[in-house]
């Protein structure tokens, strides 16, 4: 019994992980394109960031509620509030690194393809197992 508990727990991580993945892709591309074109634009590469991450997030919030996570009737203030939270570090962990990888002398869009798994990694896991744990 705890087996088959364990098997259809793994299931349920793996098909949320993978619908997350999705999310992330649709919102990774309206991101990366906000931020290509901010950025030929002529405008610096930490406001070209904040503003494809800033698109990026609209989308992913989005899919997210509608198609991620199970959330019923709609998401509480709680989950809206995680949510941006979480928005928030991941920008702040890619500001950081496109920002520090820039100045470095890294190209602007080699520095987001740098910072993309670590903020896609980390806000993963807080949204997964902190802000809709319960969904």
């Amino acid at each position: 019994m705890i087996d088959r508990l364990r098997v259809l727990a793994m299931l349920v991580v793996r098909a949320t992980f993978a619908r997350y993945l999705l999310a992330s892709i649709c919102a990774l591309a309206s991101d990366m394109g906000l931020f290509l074109a901010l950025d030929q634009g002529g405008v610096p590469p930490l406001l070209a960031a904040f503003g494809g991450y800033a698109g990026g997030l609209l989308v992913h919030w989005r899919i997210s509620i509608r198609f991620v996570f199970d959330i019923g009737t709609g998401p509480t203030h709680a989950q809206r509030a995680g949510f941006v939270a979480s928005a928030l570090l991941g920008m702040g962990l890619t500001l950081f690194l496109v920002g520090g990888l820039s100045a470095l002398g890294l190209a602007p869009a080699l520095a987001k393809l740098v910072s993309i798994p670590v903020s896609f990694l980390t806000v993963y896991a807080i949204r997964t197992y902190a802000i809709f744990a319960r969904a």
